[in-house]
């Protein structure tokens, strides 16, 4: 792992942002270089992950449905959509991020996405607020495995992965 300490940050300025490069080899996906940039002065972070060797476009979807799917693997690249059908699209953007986590990490951003979006909204007990509030007991009923949904991630630059036997892999 490299890391380089001190340099300027781009959002506050402050000379306290830290670059980081590792290497880490993903058992049935292959070798990755993890990249991220932290600012001890702001808080501000940014990661990205890109796979050593090109890949095809691809679609990964599967269908979680027990509580043991939490742990499944997910390597999503700064380019790839996520969507969770009648729940959520998170298209890739300037501000989009690259991560290894498993699938309770993911569903735990989604619901986190998601709480945001109702405190920043208006609506006042209205209606997207209670939209908002189903969602999130499907999330949480689905990571207590009482409850199941599909999620999909296509990537146009092929280095996203769902690594499981349950995964159906597609060309995109």
């Amino acid at each position: 792992m490299s890391e380089i300490k001190g340099e300027l940050c781009h959002l506050c300025g402050e000379k306290k942002l830290t670059l980081k490069e590792e290497d880490v080899d993903i058992p049935f996906f292959g070798k990755v270089f993890v990249f991220s940039m932290d600012c001890e002065a702001c808080g501000f972070r940014k990661a990205d992950v890109e796979p050593a060797e090109k890949k095809e476009p691809c679609r990964y979807t599967i269908e979680v449905s027990m509580e043991v799917d939490m742990n499944i693997r997910v390597v999503k690249s700064g380019e790839a959509t996520v969507k969770i059908p009648h729940i959520i699209t998170i298209e890739p953007g300037p501000a989009s991020e690259g991560y290894v986590t498993n699938i309770e990490g993911l569903l735990d951003r989604v619901k986190k996405m998601i709480e945001s979006s109702v405190d920043d909204d208006e609506d006042e007990g209205g209606d997207s607020k209670k939209k908002a509030k189903n969602m999130i007991k499907k999330l949480t009923n689905v990571m207590l495995g009482r409850d199941s949904l599909k999620i999909i991630i296509e990537d146009p630059t092929g280095h996203s992965a769902i690594i499981s036997d349950k995964a159906q892999k597609s060309k995109l």
